[in-house]
């Protein structure tokens, strides 16, 4: 939530509460009006675009081919209905995904510490693989150490997210998600497989000797992971959707609203279902052209993008194509790519964080500094999101294992944060504005297919079930 005070005190909160009751939700944007509302919807599409889309799914394709295709088609799918969950919160209710879960009845604010525990190690460590991949492509340009650019880089994003430069951070990922959707969709079709060996991957199977390793932190970043998704509300809260629009301190008092406030609210979720639809076909079209890139120039030549080569081995994806001047264009697009996801994933990280610990600590009666999101979010930038992650890369250099670490834990906790949504929208919203039931049947399968992964991933990981050879 917006809060730039020290300290609120209940009386104040009281009083913002009916001024808010008494303002008037806005009317929904129509026609192409709607177009100037896609950012926080881009920003959720770019989040995990470096490495769901341009590190594991070539990666992916070049270790089995189009074998997988129906998972990455499940994976996106699935979550527009999880995405789709958490907007829905945020523009009806005005507050924040965590917000709702300390409603979650238990130990106070047991569902907080279940989020922010393992999204510490999340956050470090996807920070430090994304610009540790982007500084691979500044090399070859500028020569140089890997560890030099990782550190500037790191630097660099953090400072642009720690002055608090939300619209240029929305600006620049949609730019970049749109250019690089087209450039990778026109390489995609030159080299478009035969449509037979491609259907192929639509039949659900587990190719030999699979590496759930692998597997499953693709499936984790593809489109967005669990942080990733929480995400999206406090972009949408940030953009001004729906109820967020009267910056109130606490979640919309639907007793306080007639049935034309509902049915505004209710265009707003339609808009944010729109703009949530277009991010997700946009996502899925990188991500199948990504495929086909690594399935088709990649997996011939026994290639597979890894630590200090990932600008390298993925520059040949166009190279091949187009020479030189592919190769270069490619190699832009990583460095870009991977730069414009490390701000929206500290800008992400860092809104995230302060959101829960201002909730923890208020939990413990805390009212200081402390409790002051704009401090707390500059706090967790300079630290969580800046000087750790740099800590981190110079000790283990390995971009890419990183990011596996980071995405296995996603994958991981997709279904809790999917199953916190479904319980926080069935009893905080009214009827009215609850989900259909294809939506919220969609959101359970969602849950239960992340949930098998998982439990798979966690049993080769203990050796309960056995792997084949190596896949890096």
């Amino acid at each position: 939530m917006n809060r730039d005070s020290e300290y609120t005190s209940p009386a104040q909160i009281t009083n913002q509460q009916h001024q808010g009751s008494d303002r008037q939700i806005p009317q929904p944007p129509e026609g192409w009006e709607r177009f100037k509302w896609l950012g926080p919807s881009f920003l959720w599409m770019l989040s995990a675009a470096g490495s769901g889309e341009l590190l594991f799914t070539p990666r992916i394709a070049a270790l089995y081919g189009y074998s997988l295709l129906w998972a990455l088609l499940a994976a996106v799918i699935l979550k527009w209905f999880i995405n789709n969950e958490v907007g829905r919160f945020s523009v009806c209710t005005g507050a924040t995904i965590l917000e709702g879960f300390k409603q979650i009845p238990g130990p106070k604010n047991w569902t907080i510490w279940l989020i922010l525990l393992p999204q510490l190690v999340v956050a470090i460590s996807t920070v430090a693989g994304l610009a540790g991949a982007a500084a691979t492509a500044l090399i070859l340009v500028t020569g140089g150490s890997v560890q030099l650019w990782t550190v500037i880089i790191i630097a660099v994003t953090a400072t642009i997210v720690f002055l608090g430069q939300y619209k240029v951070v929305e600006k620049i990922s949609s730019f970049i998600g749109i250019g690089r959707t087209l450039a990778v969709v026109a390489a995609a079709i030159f080299v478009f497989p035969n449509l037979r060996k491609l259907a192929a991957g639509l039949v659900p199977q587990i190719p030999p000797n699979v590496q759930y390793q692998e597997i499953l932190p693709w499936l984790g970043f593809m489109l967005a992971g669990a942080a990733g998704l929480m995400w999206y509300s406090y972009w949408v809260e940030a953009r001004g959707y729906g109820a967020a629009s009267l910056k109130q301190e606490e979640p919309l008092d639907f007793s306080q609203i007639d049935s034309q406030q509902t049915k505004k609210l209710q265009g707003w979720v339609t808009l944010m279902s729109f703009s949530n639809t277009l991010a997700v076909v946009g996502a899925l079209l990188a991500a199948l052209a990504f495929l086909i890139l690594g399935g088709e120039l990649l997996r011939p030549q026994g290639l597979v993008p890894k630590e200090q080569q990932v600008a390298e081995i993925l520059g040949s994806l166009l190279g091949d194509l187009w020479g030189p001047f592919g190769f270069w264009f490619m190699v832009a697009i990583v460095f870009i790519t991977f730069c414009s996801t490390t701000l929206s994933v500290q800008d992400g990280f860092g809104r995230m964080f302060a959101d829960g610990t201002q909730i923890l600590l208020q939990g413990f009666g805390v009212q200081n500094r402390w409790t002051n999101e704009k401090f707390l979010q500059r706090f967790y930038v300079a630290l969580l999101l800046a000087v750790l992650p740099i800590a981190i890369y110079l000790i283990f250099g390995e971009p890419v294992a990183l990011l596996q670490i980071a995405g296995g834990i996603e994958a991981a906790h997709i279904p809790i944060v999917t199953g916190l949504t479904l319980y926080v929208n069935h009893r905080m919203l009214p009827e009215e504005l609850r989900p259909s039931k294809f939506i919220w049947g969609g959101t359970v399968i969602a849950g239960i297919f992340f949930a098998c992964f998982a439990v798979i991933y966690l049993l080769q990981l203990t050796g309960i079930i056995g792997t084949g050879g190596s896949g890096s």
